[in-house]
């Protein structure tokens, strides 16, 4: 049904002139201005290298024309980003701000301490020390059911201040608003001219403090959210990773001459595919991974360029979901050229460094970038990983991490990273465990940059190398009983790890800022109950609707929640924490509704790199295993993840 539209009045005639000519000058704008003051459309003073506006925001000023100026949709995401860099810059401000002021205001009373609002260490620790014990007493009796702890206490403290607080964030969160105005001219009821103008207006409103506070005497309100005595941070070591390089002089800009198609996938690297690389990284030394590492090597290291000239090219692709031969060309031959740069170092046996920064990228990147479903030919990862090993042995980085006190290699971190957690997905020992296992027992240096760079603790990732070892002993023949002593004292070794955490909290502090420390503590929770639930899979008898395991996984998807979520969120650093909890997930398991709003809310990203391979092989197992069961009402059989991986002919590392 065509709906009628309204007939602009006439006017009289010296005012129409008048709003014609007032209109032409509103439209006037300067056509030299940069990209990104025309997609906010804002004046440009123009300033070389860096207009003011982009300077004092810190956005990447553009002159010469951008991949995402000529799609629509490449647009809006840019904009997105944009705006989400201004919110985060206003809510800096507005925090030193509040604070100054906080500090100056005299009787300002500190908000009542949140030491009930989990249970401690001690309680805390000892309920997981009774399910363990319970589950590993008995393994010695298969037809006793495991024990396990009573939830119920944390799960309500979990739910209630997940929800109140998950509730209200986004109600004040600071926001931009896009108010389109459109204009169109009937001649004789037959619509002609069409205008459509677009203004952009920022609001931040704090919330006010009868939301913030609760209204006492309410005892225990403030219990699992937020302590702003907790929330403070702690010192960050900025200089922390060795990145073998000196900093980059241009920070958006990298001086090399490209073909204008290289340059554009060079640009749609730095700026679409490098912030998603290191999330983790960046939240505790913002802008060091592109500033120390990334543009560096991209400026002397002709391998690493085209590793991520391929690696942009695969991102463009699934991201504008672009087919045909251009696009395939682009990522085979860069593709191609890295290999082929790899194969002649490696020959000369020169240049190292430069060799193990391309290598880690072929395997590390392509965690963030293409689908479950890519097709074209590639060498896969545990190849490289294996040329990597060579290299950090050449550059004796296992040594150096040993003696270092003040720093790390960047290169040796990420390595570490990759073995840990890619041994896990092939069933072996770590390559470098035995360096792990002298870092886990220093008293003085016990840190190899985990925590800073993925997000996880240290201490953590060393028993998940110990448990991985434990499993290749385990493909080798140990028996029952030596096992299940060793699992029993892993599981004591992860419960050390828990002493003095209070359990995940809420990572933003009152203001909408995000606390990298709390965040990390948060990570660190997830990857340890994954971690007990790859150890518990480790038992021989093993089933995913054991009690135990059971209440370990909707205890992970608790602590899950606590996790940023969306396109800018985490939860595509927790790979491997999805893979492992999720593939012993039952079918009437809250873990798998969970999955799925989480995969709605990151959108389109979430059928990239290994979050979107994830997610194809979990509904796999979830398949297989859901349709294992008797008509008689008998348990399933156990499908591995590995075993449905085989099935379907996947290599992925999935971290």
């Amino acid at each position: 049904m065509a709906v009628a539209q309204p007939k602009s009045k006439p006017a009289p005639k010296a005012n129409n002139s008048s709003a014609s000519k007032g209109k032409m000058q509103m439209h006037r704008r300067s056509r030299t201005g940069c990209y990104t003051c025309r997609l906010r459309r804002k004046k440009c003073d123009e300033g070389s290298p860096s207009c003011t506006a982009c300077k004092h925001l810190g956005l990447r000023c553009e002159y010469k024309r951008p991949m995402w100026w000529s799609n629509n949709d490449q647009r809006r995401m840019q904009k997105d980003n944009i705006k989400m860099i201004i919110k985060r810059k206003k809510l800096s401000e507005k925090t030193n701000t509040t604070t100054n002021t906080q500090v100056m205001t005299p009787g300002c009373e500190t908000p009542p301490g949140l030491s009930h609002s989990l249970p401690t260490s001690a309680t805390f620790s000892d309920s997981l020390d009774r399910t363990r014990s319970a589950s590993i007493d008995s393994l010695f009796d298969f037809n006793s059911t495991p024990g396990i702890a009573d939830y119920t206490a944390y799960n309500a403290q979990m739910h209630s201040s997940h929800s109140q607080y998950a509730s209200m964030y986004p109600e004040f969160s600071p926001y931009e608003i896009d108010v389109k105005t459109e204009r169109q001219m009937f001649v004789n009821d037959i619509p002609t001219r069409r205008e459509s103008t677009i203004s952009t207006f920022s609001n931040y409103q704090p919330p006010p403090p009868e939301h913030m506070l609760p209204s006492y005497p309410v005892e225990n309100e403030w219990d699992g959210l937020y302590d702003a005595r907790e929330m403070a941070e702690e010192p960050l070591n900025m200089n922390l990773f060795d990145f073998s390089h000196a900093p980059s002089t241009a920070v958006h800009q990298v001086a090399m001459q490209l073909d204008e198609g290289d340059q554009r996938l060079l640009d749609h690297f730095i700026t679409d595919v490098l912030p998603t690389i290191f999330p983790v990284l960046e939240t505790n030394q913002p802008g060091s991974a592109q500033s120390d590492y990334v543009l560096p090597a991209l400026q002397s290291n002709k391998c690493y360029l085209h590793c991520c000239l391929s690696i942009s090219a695969q991102h463009y692709k699934s991201i504008m979901n672009v087919q045909g031969d251009q696009i395939d060309n682009d990522i085979m031959r860069h593709r191609y050229a890295t290999i082929s740069e790899l194969c002649e170092a490696l020959n000369r046996d020169t240049d190292h460094q430069e060799i193990l920064e391309a290598t880690l990228g072929m395997i590390f990147f392509q965690c963030s970038v293409g689908r479950s479903d890519d097709s074209l030919p590639d060498i896969p990862w545990h190849q490289h990983f294996q040329a990597a090993i060579s290299l950090v042995q050449k550059l004796d980085l296992s040594r150096q991490v040993l003696e270092s006190h003040d720093t790390q290699s960047f290169n040796m971190t990420l390595t570490s990273w990759i073995d840990i957690l890619g041994s896990t997905i092939q069933g072996r020992a770590p390559t470098f465990a035995h360096t792990y296992r002298e870092k886990h027992l220093s008293q003085t240096n016990s840190s190899l940059g985990l925590r800073e760079l993925m997000g996880c603790e240290d201490r953590v990732m060393y028993l998940i190398s110990e448990i991985a070892c434990l499993e290749a002993l385990k493909k080798d023949g140990m028996d029952d009983i030596q096992l299940c002593q060793h699992v029993h004292a892993l599981g004591d070794q992860i419960g050390l790890t828990e002493i003095g955490e209070s359990g995940p909290k809420i990572p933003f502090n009152a203001h909408g800022v995000l606390s990298p420390k709390q965040l990390s503590k948060n990570m660190t929770t997830a990857f340890r109950l994954a971690a007990r639930i790859y150890l518990c899979s480790l038992v021989p008898g093993f089933t995913p609707s054991q009690a135990s395991c059971v209440g370990l996984v909707e205890k992970l998807t608790q602590a899950l929640e606590f996790i940023p979520a969306g396109a800018n969120g985490f939860d595509r650093s927790l790979v491997w924490v999805y893979l492992i909890g999720g593939s012993v997930s039952t079918a009437g398991s809250s873990f798998r509704a969970f999955f799925d709003e989480r995969l709605q809310q990151i959108g389109d990203l979430a059928n990239l790199g290994s979050f979107g391979r994830v997610a194809c092989l979990l509904k796999e197992v979830w398949g297989h295993v859901d349709g294992q069961y008797s008509p008689g009402g008998g348990e399933a059989h156990y499908v591995s993840w590995r075993d449905v991986m085989q099935m379907k002919g996947w290599d992925f590392l999935l971290i």
